[in-house]
């Protein structure tokens, strides 16, 4: 296979593969260096819920407190002049941002406090971590009973990318990764196994239906494949999509993280389909000879028989 036999789809794939790899290195370069930031779920600390009549955003909260302080806070809106205030637990953080608040004569009234410690954070990342590991094993081996093993390394290697890709978009931003987020990676996992197995499938299909007196290229198969499957995936992913929207901009700040996961999560999965899944195993070397089944002589004859 050469770059100047392939059709425009093709070099579009082979393209949008690169494009991926890139944005892969640049992601674990990003968590090399800035790694997670980690929520009070896995961390410990105190999460605080106040009101306030006379502040009306997160600005404004954050301009009538010192730097110092500031920077030791997680401040988000839950609502009308609803407030969480997340911070490690430090009860002089605690009694720094009441006082500064009272002395800017803002009056405000804590509505529940409550406190997980660093000991049950630390069981619940790594009860995450086993259950994202064990059901990445289960799809591994799935994918190997399922596909010839370039299929199958084609969407694990997919799967991977997608993941990557949603941790490095959550370390560049600096946003907080809580149990919420960590449970958006798994229904990532169900949702790009999804689009890949559709595209693969489709591309089996197709292979093992030609016969060995015309052969036609992998690369013109895999397009084809695409190509009916393509409405399908929009159709699926736009209406799950316009649901996720509707969390990340209805549900509040306390599902932002799963929302935003989720969003950013569906749309590399349906690109990763198409650029990796299907890509791959053609770079690989898959072709109609990977599924040609040889008859045993009892069914030759049959198949014979006038």
């Amino acid at each position: 296979m050469s770059w100047s036999t392939l059709t425009a789809a093709s070099k579009a794939r082979v393209l949008g593969l690169l494009l991926s790899c890139a944005l892969v290195i640049c992601s674990l370069g990003v968590l090399s260096v800035k790694g997670l930031n980690f929520g009070l779920d896995f961390t410990g600390g105190y999460i605080t819920d106040i009101s306030t009549e006379s502040v009306t955003s997160i600005a404004d909260l954050t301009a009538k407190l010192s730097p110092e302080v500031v920077d030791k806070l997680i401040i988000s809106k839950a609502g009308d002049h609803h407030f969480v205030l997340r911070q490690a637990p430090d009860l002089n953080t605690t009694a720094n941002w009441q006082a500064e608040l009272s002395q800017q004569g803002i009056d405000f009234k804590v509505l529940s406090t409550s406190f997980l410690g660093s000991q049950v954070g630390d069981e619940l990342f790594e009860q995450g971590c086993l259950a994202l590991f064990a059901a990445l094993i289960a799809i591994m081996v799935y994918l190997a009973v399922l596909f010839e093993w370039r299929l199958a390394v084609g969407s694990v290697v997919a799967l991977l990318h997608d993941l990557i890709l949603v941790l490095g978009l959550f370390s560049l931003l600096g946003l907080e990764f809580n149990l919420t987020v960590l449970a958006s990676l798994l229904a990532i996992i169900g949702y790009s196994l999804n689009d890949s197995i559709i595209v693969g499938d489709r591309v089996r299909e197709l292979l093992r239906i030609q016969s060995s007196s015309q052969r036609i290229d992998t690369h013109v198969v895999i397009n084809d494949a695409i190509r009916s499957t393509l409405t399908r995936t929009l159709i699926t992913s736009g209406t799950t999509l316009a649901t996720i929207a509707c969390i990340w901009l209805l549900a509040g700040a306390a599902l932002t993280g799963f929302a935003i996961a989720l969003f950013v999560g569906i749309v590399v999965g349906t690109f990763s389909s198409i650029c990796i899944a299907a890509t791959l195993p053609q770079l690989l070397g898959l072709s109609s000879d990977n599924y040609t089944q040889t008859l045993d002589d009892k069914t030759q004859a049959y198949i014979d028989m006038p």
